[in-house]
C-alpha cells in the first residue's frame, strides 16, 4: 500500500498541519491501496495565501506563454495516460480499457481544446467610446468529485490557467490519487509556484474553508446538489462567484419515428457507462407506450449481455459502485422502485452471485415507470434504467421536463428538424440528438437544480473572467 504524507503548496510538497489520514479503497476488492493526508483549515489558508501571492505575476503573463503551458500539460498527461487511467480504475472502479480512454483521454482533449480558445479570445475590444476589458477573476477554489476525477479537475484548471487565475484544488477523498499524479506533472512542466496548490481533505473542512475564505474570488464544485447548496451557502458570506455542476436525471426521448434498435442500444450503454455513476447518464428512457414491450425486450437483452467484474478483467463494461455507502444507496433505490410498483425487468437489489467481493450492484432495468415515482425523480447514480411510456409527443416533453434537474438529455427521430424542435423544448444544458457523440468543444452545465455556469468552450473560459469597462474622454 502506497502512503502519501504531503500536500502541495507554493510549488513544494509540504507536511500538512494535522495528522489525519484516509485510506483509499479499491472498490473491486474492498482492499486499501493507498493512504493520503487530510488537510484542514490551516492548510487551506496557507494554500490560498500562496495563490494570492502568485496571482499578480501569473495574471500578467502573455496569452502565448499560457497557451504553451497548457499544450505542454496536455502532452505530459498524454505521456502518462495509461498509468493515470489504471490508477483511476483502482481507486474508483471503472474498467481499465474505458478508464484509459475516458478518464485519462478526456483531460488531454479538454486541455488541447483550450489552446485555440485562448489564442482566439478577445480579452479587450472597443464598444463605442468604452473599452471592454476581461481580466482573470483571481484565486479560485476547486472541489472535484470521484466519478470522473481528473476530467472534472482539468475542466476547471484548464480555463483557470487560460484566464490567468491561480488556484487551490480539493480532490475527492475517495479518488485522490490521480490528483497527485496531476500535481507531479504540474510541478515537472514548470507551472510557477503558487499557481496550482493541492489540499486533499473532507468537504466539511477543506471544502468549507475554500468556499468561505475571504481571499478566494471564485469557487467551482462538481458534485451532488446537496454539496452544491452547502458550497453556495458558504460562499455567500463573502459574495464570491460560484459555479456548480450538480446532479442530473437526464431524459432520453424516443419519438414515434425513431430508429428503435439504434436508440435503445446507444441509450442503454450510455445509462450504464461507469456503472451509472455519470451525472449526464440518460437514466430515463421515455418511449411510445405501444412500443414499450418491444423496447423492454431489446433493453433487457442488452443489459443482460453486459459483463460486470473487476476493472482489470478483459471485456468488462460494468465495474462496482465507488464505496459501500453508494452501493447501499443504489440498492435502496431499487427496493423503492419495486415497492412503488414499477416492473422489475432484470437485476435487483441482491448481491451478484458471482461477485461476493467488491461493491457491485446488479444492472437493473425497470419498465412501466410512472413519472412521479422516486426512481424517476431522484438521481440514483448507479446502474438503473427507468423506461417510462407516453401517449403523445406533448406528454413525452412534459415527462422529460418533470424533474428538478436539467443537466442533459437526448432526442431520437428520423426527422432531424422534428428532433431539434423537441430538443429546444427540453429544459437542460445539453441535448444530444440522434445519438450524437460527446463534443469536447460544447459548453456543459445545467438548468434548474443541476447547477450554475458552464464548463468547456469559450463560455467555460468566461466563468474565470471579470468584465471591466474603461470609459474614456480626451483631456
Amino acid at each position: 500500500m502506497k502512503t502519501y504524507d504531503k500536500i502541495y503548496i507554493n510549488g513544494q510538497w509540504v507536511s500538512p498541519a494535522g495528522k489525519d489520514k484516509v485510506d483509499v479503497i479499491n472498490p473491486c476488492t474492498e482492499e486499501a491501496i493507498a493512504s493520503v493526508p487530510l488537510g484542514n483549515e490551516q492548510d487551506v489558508d496557507k494554500a490560498v495565501k500562496a495563490a494570492l501571492q502568485a496571482f499578480p505575476s501569473w495574471s500578467k503573463t502573455s496569452v502565448g506563454d499560457r497557451s504553451k503551458l497548457i499544450a505542454k500539460l496536455a502532452e505530459a498527461i498524454a505521456a502518462r495516460q495509461n498509468e493515470i487511467g489504471d490508477t483511476i480504475s483502482r481507486e474508483m472502479g471503472m474498467p481499465s480499457a474505458w478508464s484509459r480512454m475516458i478518464q485519462a483521454g478526456l483531460p488531454v482533449a479538454t486541455l488541447s481544446s483550450f489552446v485555440p480558445i485562448l489564442e482566439n479570445y478577445q480579452f479587450s475590444y472597443p464598444m463605442g467610446r468604452t473599452e471592454i476589458v476581461k481580466e482573470p477573476i483571481g484565486v479560485c477554489g476547486f472541489i472535484t468529485p470521484w466519478n470522473y476525477p481528473l476530467h472534472q479537475l482539468v475542466g476547471k484548471v484548464a480555463p483557470a490557467l487560460a484566464a490567468g487565475c491561480t488556484m487551490v484544488a480539493k480532490p475527492s477523498q475517495l479518488a485522490p490519487l490521480n490528483a497527485y499524479i496531476f500535481t507531479e506533472i504540474m510541478q515537472e512542466i514548470g507551472v510557477p509556484s503558487g499557481v496550482f496548490n493541492l489540499v486533499p481533505g473532507a468537504g466539511s473542512k477543506v471544502g468549507y474553508a475554500l468556499s468561505s475564505h475571504p481571499d478566494v474570488d471564485m469557487v467551482s464544485l462538481t458534485g451532488s446538489t446537496k454539496s452544491g447548496i452547502a458550497v453556495a451557502q458558504a460562499a455567500a458570506t463573502t459574495i464570491k462567484r460560484v459555479t456548480l455542476e450538480l446532479g442530473g436525471k437526464s431524459p432520453n426521448v424516443l419519438l414515434e419515428d425513431a430508429d428503435i434498435s439504434m436508440a435503445v442500444t446507444k441509450g442503454v450503454y450510455n445509462c450504464f457507462l461507469n456503472s451509472g455513476q455519470t451525472c449526464i447518464a440518460l437514466s430515463r428512457m421515455i418511449v411510445p407506450a405501444h412500443k414499450q414491450k418491444e423496447i423492454v425486450e431489446m433493453a433487457k437483452a442488452i443489459v443482460e449481455s453486459m459483463v460486470m467484474g473487476d476493472a482489470f478483467t478483459d471485456g468488462v463494461y460494468l465495474g462496482p459502485m465507488v464505496d459501500d455507502a453508494q452501493r447501499q444507496s443504489v440498492r435502496e433505490y431499487i427496493r423503492a422502485g419495486i415497492r412503488e410498483g414499477a416492473t422489475l425487468v432484470t437485476g435487483g437489489p441482491e448481491t451478484p452471485e458471482n461477485l461476493p467481493k467488491g461493491f457491485f450492484v446488479k444492472p437493473t432495468l425497470f419498465a412501466d415507470v410512472k413519472p412521479d415515482m422516486i426512481i424517476a425523480q431522484e438521481e440514483i447514480f448507479g446502474p438503473v434504467l427507468c423506461i417510462i411510456p407516453y401517449q403523445t409527443e406533448e406528454e413525452a416533453i412534459a415527462i422529460a421536463n418533470n424533474s428538478v434537474y436539467g443537466l442533459s438529455g437526448s432526442v431520437w427521430s428520423a426527422d432531424l428538424e422534428k428532433a431539434r424542435a423537441v430538443a429546444r423544448q427540453i429544459r437542460s444544458g445539453q441535448v444530444f440528438i440522434n445519438g450524437a457523440d460527446f463534443d469536447i468543444d460544447a459548453p456543459a452545465g445545467g438548468y434548474k437544480q443541476s447547477g450554475l455556469g458552464r464548463e468547456r468552450s469559450k463560455y467555460g473560459l468566461e466563468e474565470y473572467l471579470e468584465i471591466k469597462a474603461l470609459i474614456a474622454q480626451n483631456p
